[in-house]
């Protein structure tokens, strides 16, 4: 088996998706109820059985330190480990990570006597790979460099890196989201390409990159010592396909770069559907993360459709179509939820604690009475009171309020905001 070291680019800000990300990095986004966005590559690791395993942090990064803590224990009688690398000053640097090629080059030290191939990876992205496939296609083509890359259609690839590859699966040219059109007329992809690869093309015309890739570790090196490029995509690849064999691996399954609020959604809501795009009821290829041993979701009289109850919520008697409800939720009397992910809470108050919300006339962690909710997320520990309507009535696109924002006409409503009795938004 090939010796792998693994190292999760887990440091971005994640400012598309404000306001969840304004206490925490993207990779600790909560996903599907119950996960984190940096359970899905750590996942895909260990199904692969690649065991060592690095997390490069920056922003935001307690509440993701914390994750991978409590969730990610390996056994003291193997080698296998996940070790987090948080920017810090060094007396040869004293910057922060100024992009992926940097956040990897100010580590280099750490992984130097681990593996002979390096796989770098995003850890925000939803997908399921085997990384043994992808690097058994890099060794068999003698590659320096493989990149996986999956199939877009036009109206997106601006949004990406684009490469253009010969018949063989090599990148002969890596532009970093272009939006000229002579250049996106330039790099589109032949269908017969994509028939070789056993992929119908489908309308898809490019080839994006996924952010997933495979060094030989003296070639990472090389590369990255002997000059300061801070990039991957706009510097490090495009230069390299110049000297070193760098090749495409054909990738046509799911996968989400979900960087914006409506992404986030849409991701999120095509989960309730009978078939979801991404299964997470894998049972072969599970998505691990920290087991919290909460009791069993609790439902009381409620008519919920085509919706996900995670563990440890109460619901009363309300209405739930074509929604997420996370872990520890509590929904109140006569709620109507529509195309809402609410993502739950960090705790149940106790009798004492819900006491002292009334007392204070402050709402409870969680939904109170007769509320109508549309189109919305609602982030962990909210507290929204009583006749509550958040449904974006005025059809409003960008908006940023006091205890909420709006984002592609998504309200979101922020981690520990507090939506008083009667709010209309």
């Amino acid at each position: 088996m090939a010796d792998v070291v693994a190292m999760i680019l887990a440091g971005g800000q994640g400012s598309r998706l404000a306001p969840l990300t304004n206490t925490r990095s993207k990779p600790a986004v909560p996903i599907a109820g119950r996960f984190r966005l940096i359970d899905i590559p750590i996942s895909n690791c260990l199904h692969s059985n690649y065991r060592k395993i690095f997390i490069v942090t920056q922003f935001a990064a307690e509440s993701l330190h914390r994750h991978i803590f409590q969730t990610y224990r390996f056994s003291m009688f193997s080698k296998d480990f996940i070790t987090i690398l948080s920017a810090q000053q060094t007396l040869e640097n004293k910057d922060w990570y100024q992009g992926t090629a940097d956040a990897v080059r100010q580590n280099l030290g750490f992984i130097k006597n681990y593996g002979d191939y390096v796989l770098i990876l995003s850890g925000d992205h939803l997908y399921r790979m085997d990384y043994r496939k992808f690097v058994e296609f890099h060794i068999d083509h003698k590659a320096d460099i493989t990149i996986s890359v999956v199939p877009i259609l036009r109206e997106d690839a601006r949004h990406f890196g684009l490469m253009k590859v010969s018949e063989n699966s090599r990148i002969n040219t890596f532009v970093e989201k272009p939006t000229e059109p002579e250049i996106l007329k330039n790099l589109e992809v032949p269908e017969k390409l994509f028939a070789k690869q056993g992929i119908k093309a489908g309308g898809r015309s490019h080839l994006a990159s996924m952010g997933i890739y495979i060094f030989n570790k003296d070639v990472l090196f090389e590369l990255l010592e002997q000059n300061k490029e801070e990039d991957f995509g706009r510097q490090v690849i495009p230069r390299a396909i110049l000297k070193k064999k760098v090749f495409a691996y054909f990738f046509d399954d799911y996968w989400e770069d979900i960087g914006t609020i409506k992404s986030f959604f849409e991701a999120h809501i095509d989960l309730t559907r009978v078939l979801p795009k991404f299964n997470f009821y894998d049972e072969e290829h599970p998505i691990f993360t920290h087991p919290r041993f909460l009791p069993a979701a609790k439902i009381i009289n409620a008519q919920i459709k085509s919706s996900i109850i995670s563990e440890g919520s109460i619901i009363n008697p309300s209405e739930i179509i074509d929604s997420i409800i996370g872990i520890r939720s509590v929904i109140g009397n006569y709620c109507k939820l529509f195309e809402v992910i609410m993502m739950g809470a960090d705790f149940f108050e106790t009798k004492k604690e819900l006491s002292s919300d009334d007392a204070k006339g402050v709402p409870r962690v969680g939904l109170g009475h007769n509320c109508e909710i549309r189109r919305a997320i609602i982030d962990k520990n909210a507290r929204v009171g009583n006749n509550v309507t958040i449904v974006n009535s005025r059809g409003v696109q960008d908006e940023q309020g006091k205890n909420y924002a709006i984002r592609d006409g998504i309200v979101v409503i922020p981690k520990n905001a507090v939506i008083e009795d009667g709010t209309v938004i």
